[in-house]
């Protein structure tokens, strides 16, 4: 068994150190005291064993609404067992009083400060909200573009399509009418044509001259 004396500095007065120190030292199987040590420090006196009394020390170090513990003074020694629990000791009445209604003080400023982060989420999760609708504003406009453009695709296939068609209805228009000599003797028929007015333009130049 090993026991510690520690003073505590910086904000530690008239803000529920004291409660805390008490409800940690019960968790953790300790005996002891904590009391205000004026002006302005808090003095603790733990026994128990040296693996708790290490977890006890830091657990004093508390920043953390109005109690900021800026440094601790720690003395080791063997326990002495006078203490058969741990407890506060507590000052005059009025001193109490002005504590009681100081810590009721800092409750309320840490609701106020869990009110301002619950706040601060909230506009965090409007935010969200906001950029998950113009995602899915930016999803919807996209789907509709796609869809458009799948439409233009399609009538673009129809034209080809019918190009296709068309191209292929011809093509076999030629073969056919090679096959049958039908062109042919269209050409033979044009030649014998353009023969025949050659003639006449040789005759009629003849009478002129």
């Amino acid at each position: 068994m090993q026991r510690v004396e520690i003073i505590a500095h910086g904000h530690v007065q008239r803000v529920g150190f004291r409660d805390h120190v008490e409800m940690m030292a019960q968790d953790l199987g300790l005996s002891g005291t904590v009391e205000n040590q004026k002006p302005y420090d808090v003095r603790i006196v733990a026994e128990g064993e040296e693996e708790a009394l290490q977890a006890f020390i830091a657990g004093l170090k508390v920043e953390r609404g109005p109690i900021h513990v800026r440094n601790l003074e720690v003395r080791w020694s063997e326990a002495t067992g006078e203490f058969p629990y741990f407890q506060i000791l507590r000052g005059d009445w009025q001193e109490e009083l002005g504590e009681r209604f100081d810590v009721a003080v800092g409750l309320l400023y840490k609701s106020i400060e869990i009110g301002e982060e619950n706040l601060a989420l909230g506009r965090e999760n409007v935010a969200i909200g906001e950029k998950m609708l113009e995602r899915q504003d930016t999803t919807i406009s996209i789907l509709k573009n796609i869809k458009e453009d799948t439409s233009e695709i399609g009538a673009i296939k129809d034209e080809v399509s019918t190009a296709r068609y068309e191209a292929r209805r011809e093509r076999e228009e030629i073969i056919s009418a090679l096959k049958s000599g039908s062109l042919e003797e269209k050409y033979e028929q044009l030649s014998r044509e353009i023969a025949e007015i050659k003639v006449a333009i040789a005759e009629i130049r003849a009478k002129v001259s």
